[in-house]
């Protein structure tokens, strides 16, 4: 959505250094990673390692809907991310293993001056695994600069829903769009190579996110990735009668799956993804969502 080439922008921003911390130094570079594996007709978290600033406190097994199946939250005693920052999220789901990973609270990038803040999660669902990955939004404050690069891998029989909340900035605050540049991008792929690939490139400064046939007037963007046996017409019913968002669904390339992309105020566009992703789940596994509480 910006004139200039986002990974040449993102390599300029990597040289601008950091005194006294530099760009992915300890307690800047965090990894998590967690591995799931079917055991008994259960899923079963079987591995698990986390860095700062990333904690697990283990696996949960609280879904009524789908028995079997186990609940992550990824949790972060800062909740944010700050220039330099360079965050890795591995999330492995085994053959016949049900997973549904997501994040305690929302993800903040904070303002900078240099560098950027980047985010790259990888996502591997083994054969007739399962996985849902959906964490809370991503929230832009002003002058950040944002880089997550997703990888969803499938084998056979796999699949999985993998769903993404842009927020603009602070909106309480009337901080809209006052952010630098954020770029996310998300790559599926199975044993024959790439299935599809979705980019989102906002730079605010350069081109308005608002005008006609990109944002409109609408401030919230949201995401939502439906990989195997799914139709867009269904989906699309859903998401187009569900909330105020402005909703729709498409067949994703090599019968990939499906698409679900909302714009609007956060509550809609949220609203809009978990109508999308319980009609995704009842397509996909035959159970209804569950009610969505953190607390």
């Amino acid at each position: 959505m910006a004139a200039r080439n986002p990974r040449e922008a993102f390599a300029a921003y990597a040289d601008e250094r950091l005194p006294p911390a530099a760009d992915g130094a300890v307690g800047k570079e965090g990894r998590l990673e967690a591995a799931f594996a079917a055991v008994d007709g259960e899923t079963r978290l079987v591995q698990d390692y986390a860095t700062v600033p990333f904690h697990l406190t283990g696996a949960l097994d609280h879904d009524e809907e789908l028995p079997g199946l186990a609940t992550v939250y990824l949790q972060s005693p800062t909740g944010a991310v700050a220039q330099g920052d360079r965050h890795d999220l591995s999330v492995t789901v085994g053959a016949d293993a049900r997973a549904h990973v997501s994040t305690g609270n929302a993800t903040k990038v904070h303002g900078m001056d240099r560098n950027f803040g980047r985010v790259d999660v990888d996502l591997s669902v083994a054969e007739d695994g399962y996985l849902e990955y959906l964490p809370e939004p991503t929230i832009l404050h002003a002058d950040a600069r944002f880089r997550g690069e997703t990888i969803l891998s499938v084998a056979e029989g796999a699949s999985a829903v993998v769903g993404e909340v842009l927020v603009p900035g602070r909106l309480a605050r009337d901080e809209v769009f006052e952010f630098e540049r954020a770029y996310t991008r998300l790559q599926a792929r199975d044993a024959d190579g790439l299935l599809f690939e979705d980019t989102t490139d906002l730079h605010p400064a350069e081109r308005d996110p608002r005008r006609p046939g990109v944002m409109g007037v609408n401030d919230v963007l949201g995401t939502l990735y439906v990989v195997g046996d799914a139709a867009a017409d269904p989906l699309h019913e859903r998401v187009a009668d569900a909330t105020d968002a402005r909703a729709g669904a498409t067949a994703l390339p090599n019968d990939a799956g499906v698409m679900v992309r909302a714009l609007g105020e956060r509550a809609a566009v949220s609203g809009a993804l978990d109508a999308a992703w319980d009609e995704a789940r009842r397509l996909l596994v035959g159970a209804p969502a569950p009610e969505r509480r953190k607390d």
